[in-house]
């Protein structure tokens, strides 16, 4: 049988490394300790491989992952063997802490070292209109693995404000406190909008992550009964 299907640039690449890519579309995690994952992510396994839901842990933190739409429900994935993540072929980036800490939109979160220590937090200035939008910050020594739909754009936010439409921000560094604003006026809302209501407003010593995307289109009449 032969088929460009075969190439080697499809096989699977043999490492004993705890975390590594293929083609930056699939995540490769060898397991020992367990590892964190976005539920849903997992696309195959080999070996004895079990998943679990990650409870929220504390009553604080049960209490604003009910509240949000943000956080990325996780799975805990522990066992002996590999399993293989992603997220509708988006690209995957790898980030080493160091003992330090990265703010996350939740979106964005496809895996990690289940020892990083994680939270959620409401940003300052979303409500009801703006969706209410969180951000996990994760901390702590190990790898987080993250998912940008295309080629990221790094920002630089510590010499002018920098404005990141919500859905577009990837992760952020963990110092910087963003508030969420709306560039709408009432003649742009009376004239049916701009699709730009709400922004991200980073500034200060750090960087935002960015993807060249805002999410899937949602069809307008998908959320229709079906008959």
């Amino acid at each position: 049988m032969r088929s460009e299907l075969f190439d080697q640039a499809n096989q699977e690449n043999p490492t004993t490394a705890r975390f590594s890519l293929h083609h930056r579309k699939t995540l490769r995690a060898v397991l020992g300790e367990p590892v964190l994952a976005a539920k849903g992510s997992m696309v195959a396994f080999q070996g004895q491989v079990s998943f679990e839901h990650k409870s929220a842990g504390s009553i604080g933190k049960m209490m604003r992952r009910l509240v949000t739409s943000e956080d990325t429900p996780l799975m805990t994935v522990a066992g002996q063997g590999e399993v293989f993540f992603a997220d509708t072929a988006k690209d995957i980036f790898l980030v080493e802490l160091e003992g330090d800490g990265l703010s996350v939109n939740g979106t964005s979160l496809l895996a990690m070292d289940a020892n990083l220590e994680y939270d959620v937090h409401r940003v300052k200035g979303a409500g009801m209109m703006s969706g209410g939008m969180f951000n996990t910050l994760i901390q702590g020594q190990g790898t987080v693995a993250l998912t940008s739909d295309g080629q990221p754009l790094i920002l630089d936010c510590s010499q002018v404000p920098t404005y990141v439409d919500m859905n577009a921000a990837v992760c952020w560094s963990a110092n910087l406190q963003p508030q969420v604003v709306s560039s709408m006026n009432m003649r742009s809302m009376l004239r049916g909008g701009t699709g730009e209501a709400f922004q991200y407003a980073f500034h200060g010593p750090g960087f935002v992550v960015v993807q060249p995307s805002e999410g899937p289109v949602v069809p307008p009449h998908s959320h229709g009964s079906g008959g």
